[in-house]
């Protein structure tokens, strides 16, 4: 009885242990949700007033506002394309590697940027745009290097199977239209040639085939003349006529 309780009490923990750690994957997965959630709609926001600011805002301000916003399109942008063709192609976990020591540059420069946002002295800010034009310059150009070139690879890879696949259909297509046989493509036999008009008793020649030389041989009769029929002891002597 004892040893009953204890199983059953085994299994009440064990059943509490799988309901805490089932709850906590599941909290853990709606806090990333949440936060991946939050994060989205902040980036969006920052997006959108970046975007007003370079439109509302001329001169240098406004400049900083449009390089901000070039600078964190092409890096997500590149960020996206490596990340969604790394689970298919692993020869791009190189150029995954290379993207994140670029975006460190990348997030140096936005920081950078974000804190000059804020500058009263416009003549300093309007020396420091040609540095940090080049350089928004610079990094954007090495990150639509990667992006386009992992996108090449992979739409090289789909016309690659494209062609295979095409002609693999052409095969298959021309193997179900071949219905037709050897016999039904044979040469018919030629006609017999006609006999000369000046031989009465001339008849057509017909080319030498294997039915022409069935046809000239000597017709078999179809039934069998009787033969002498046997005689057995058995039977009785045939009595001879009277003479009288």
């Amino acid at each position: 009885m004892e040893a009953v309780i204890m199983v059953f009490a085994l299994l009440f923990v064990l059943f509490l242990a799988l309901g805490a750690y089932a709850t906590v994957k599941v909290v853990g997965a709606a806090k990333r949700g949440v936060d991946r959630t939050i994060t989205q709609a902040r980036r969006t926001v920052e997006d959108h007033t970046l975007r007003a600011k370079s439109f509302a805002q001329p001169g240098p301000v406004g400049e900083i506002a449009q390089l901000r916003l070039k600078l964190r399109t092409s890096m997500r942008a590149t960020q996206d394309t490596l990340h969604a063709g790394v689970t298919e192609d692993e020869s791009l976990k190189e150029a995954l590697g290379l993207f994140q020591r670029l975006s460190a540059h990348g997030h140096e420069l936005d920081a950078e940027l974000r804190r000059l946002e804020s500058e009263p002295d416009r003549a300093t800010l309007a020396e420091r745009l040609p540095e940090l034009r080049d350089r928004t310059e610079r990094i954007t150009h090495s990150a639509e290097s990667l992006r386009w070139a992992a996108r090449d690879r992979a739409g090289r890879f789909a016309d690659d199977d494209l062609d295979a696949l095409s002609a693999q259909i052409d095969v298959e297509t021309g193997a179900l239209r071949h219905w037709t046989t050897p016999d039904s493509a044979a040469t018919p036999p030629p006609w017999p040639e006609a006999p000369p008009t000046d031989a009465p008793n001339a008849q057509q020649t017909w080319p030498d085939t294997p039915q022409s030389r069935t046809a000239e041989e000597p017709t078999r009769p179809a039934i069998t003349p009787p033969g002498p029929r046997p005689t057995y002891p058995w039977q009785k002597k045939p009595r001879p006529e009277s003479t009288t």
